[in-house]
């Protein structure tokens, strides 16, 4: 039932590790077994699955929703040359990366909203924010330059695999996307002081959120239509990014 992979196989799959590999190969690994699970209920492309011997028995009831495609069983060994997850659960997909547009020409007009991240640069923070993208309905999510590679193993394990939902755009240059975008959306920067608080919007509209560390530039606040503010009412000094994001979306959307 199960494959053996080779020596090549396994240095591929260990390389994947590195962004510019995933980049050129196509390649990227998923791991864990709700985020396999999302893979397979995705429109992207799976090659092959992945396991870990040890753990065959506890994955019993994923295996039928894997047939079909070839299934490598890898030694405890083979398998933490492989693996980010220092909890691993011991399944993996290998996911085909679809093609992501990074130009401002392909960002279609239209209904609904839009996610913008400014260089978001740490990947549990993107994937967090991805999975709420996913819960909350927002289906397009907007890259720019300066963030950290989609495609990272921690992203995808931190979004749970809602990352395969998502309609993503990477790589834009902001200056030149946003008077595109303000022609057709209602554009809402956040910060840390000022600003009004968060609240639905029944309109085609995009939200803005910068780093943690860093926030927004004032470059691109100054062409936002209004920026919104979290109010606080403890003595905290700060939310990470994803306690703030959530915040956003779901007051954004609960209209």
């Amino acid at each position: 039932m199960f494959l053996k992979p080779s020596k090549g196989q396994l240095k591929f799959l260990a390389g994947l590790d590195q962004a510019k590999i995933r980049r050129r190969e196509g390649f990227s690994l998923a791991e864990g077994i709700k985020v396999v699970r999302e893979a397979l209920r995705s429109a992207w492309h799976i090659e092959y699955f992945l396991i870990r011997e040890t753990k065959a028995r506890t994955l019993e009831g994923l295996l039928p929703a894997m047939a079909g495609k070839g299934i490598y069983a890898l030694s405890d060994s083979e398998w933490k040359r492989i693996s980010q997850d220092k909890e691993s659960e011991g399944v993996a997909a290998l996911m085909i990366l679809p093609s992501v547009p990074s130009s401002r020409k392909d960002v279609p007009e239209g209904e609904g909203r839009r996610l913008l991240l400014y260089q978001v640069g740490n990947p549990s923070n993107l994937g967090a924010i991805l999975r709420s993208a996913h819960w909350f309905g927002v289906e397009t999510v907007l890259l720019s330059e300066g963030s950290v590679d989609f495609t990272h193993p921690k992203v995808i394990r931190s979004s749970m695999g809602s990352l395969f939902h998502l309609r993503l755009f990477d790589g834009l240059d902001f200056r030149d996307l946003l008077p595109h975008l303000q022609k057709s959306y209602t554009l809402i920067g956040t910060a840390v002081r000022g600003g009004v608080p968060p609240h639905p919007v029944d309109k085609p509209s995009a939200i803005l959120l910068g780093s943690e560390s860093h926030g927004l530039p004032e470059f691109l606040l100054d062409k936002t239509d209004e920026n919104w503010c979290i109010p606080r009412r403890g003595d905290a000094e700060s939310l990470s990014l994803p306690q703030a994001a959530a915040i956003l979306l779901y007051e954004w959307t609960k209209g």
